[in-house]
């Protein structure tokens, strides 16, 4: 099931992408109060909706670090434990809008992602569990300034400025993320190719891990890292994520307006 979120004639709801339509569901996969996520009589053309970020992160816990390849790609020692570093819900964007490029930046970058979406309140949840507390997946960009990145010494600013976390273009739940194809596109030039199952850290442990540290609730995020062949992005560039088994998550690059 893929599960979108969009907006047709003013009003946003929850669907399903079925092919080139979406099936209308009512209620919500992230909460119960408001009845069951279940489907509603009729669809829509995909071509007549706009399809928004599929959830509203309350927070986005990112990984440093943690392909195999990417860290022999920085010439970096694997690391002992997930570094983590949060992503702000202000920053998040869905397919189709811009990333928007500081006036002060120098160089931007893409980072293609796998994203595991929180289905429910997740603390302390044994690794091997891990599956319960998931609704599922969905392709993520980590855009990052390079420069603030390595000038601060932390990396808030550099992952968090308004426009970073674009993902989409929808939520996969029927997928397993051990061993999935990523690949990223700078205006349809392949850039990043790799696969989960270069991880580091894979999915089991991160939610294991980071659920012992906060609590994670229904619609948050775990962006997994990225693999090698990170780049920068320029204004008039389109970054395009593919993911096995979710889709393509596009995001046209422009000049912040001074």
């Amino acid at each position: 099931m893929k599960i979108v979120r969009f907006r047709n004639n003013k009003a946003v709801s929850f669907g399903v992408l079925e092919g080139d339509v979406v099936r209308i569901y009512r209620g919500s996969p992230f909460d119960p109060s408001g009845g069951p996520f279940q489907p509603r009589n009729g669809v829509l053309p995909l071509d007549q909706v706009q399809l928004l970020a599929p959830c509203l992160p309350t927070k986005m816990v990112c990984l440093g670090l943690n392909y195999r390849h990417h860290a022999a790609e920085l010439k970096q020692q694997l690391p002992d434990l997930p570094l983590l570093f949060l992503k702000p819900a202000s920053a998040v964007i869905g397919p189709g809008e811009n990333i928007v490029l500081p006036p002060e930046s120098q160089r931007i970058d893409y980072e293609g992602e796998l994203g595991v979406v929180i289905g429910k309140t997740a603390r302390n949840v044994p690794e091997k569990d891990y599956a319960s507390y998931i609704l599922g997946y969905t392709c993520f960009n980590d855009v990052t300034d390079r420069i603030a990145q390595a000038r601060d010494g932390q990396w808030t600013r550099a992952k968090g400025y308004d426009t970073f976390a674009p993902f989409g273009p929808c939520i996969e739940t029927q997928i397993s993320p051990a061993n999935l194809k990523i690949e990223t596109y700078v205006s349809r030039e392949l850039k990043q190719s790799g696969t989960t199952a270069d991880l580091i850290f894979g999915v089991p442990r991160l939610v294991s891990y980071i659920s012992g540290i906060m609590t994670l609730v229904p619609g948050d995020i775990i962006a997994t890292g990225t693999p090698e062949g990170i780049g920068p992005l320029k204004a008039g560039d389109s970054v395009e994520i593919r993911i096995e088994g979710i889709g393509s998550l596009t995001n046209s690059v422009i000049a912040a307006k001074i």
